[in-house]
């Protein structure tokens, strides 16, 4: 890569000899995700140090059957956050779901399916029970699904062999 292709760039990767060695390491030993080895590829290619390839972005995307786009953001976020950042995924919090039922919702529910049916009826269904915690003020909603999860995790759903 020329000087005037590197002072074109915005992000330039210059790997040290260990970090080189790292990524060497971890495309050639073990099993590792895909996305963490192409990272690894990009910035293997991207590199513009001297034992570097210094390749552009669309031949990295081209060999490694990628998008440009993957390659440029690889590079900027090696130069904003740092080597680490770049091989490790990020957890992102705001995308877990808030559990529906906590511990004392959960015990409410056991114990309603595990008491007397309503009148007319043989046995508790999921929808019967979805009516009722809603009705009860255990949860403001709540789908049969999440609680025929929320009752197998308990073995206390009306399927399970051996309720309780």
């Amino acid at each position: 890569m020329t000087a005037k292709q590197i002072a074109g760039k915005k992000y330039v990767v210059k790997l040290s000899d260990t970090e080189r060695e790292r990524l060497n390491t971890l495309i050639h030993s073990g099993k590792h995700p895909a996305r963490q080895l192409t990272k690894a590829r990009i910035l293997l290619k991207a590199d513009a140090s001297e034992a570097g390839e210094g390749w552009s972005d669309s031949r990295i995307a081209a060999a490694l059957d990628t998008s440009i786009d993957t390659v440029a953001r690889t590079r900027q976020q090696l130069v904003e956050e740092g080597f680490e950042s770049v091989l490790t995924r990020k957890h992102s919090p705001a995308s877990a779901r808030l559990r529906i039922f906590d511990g004392a919702a959960e015990a409410k529910l056991i114990a309603l399916a595990c008491s007397k049916p309503p009148k007319g009826r043989a046995r508790w269904t999921l929808q019967l029970l979805e009516e009722a915690v809603v009705e009860l003020n255990i949860v403001e909603r709540a789908s049969d699904n999440t609680i025929g999860r929320t009752l197998k995790k308990t073995c206390s759903d009306p399927t399970c062999n051996g309720n309780g």
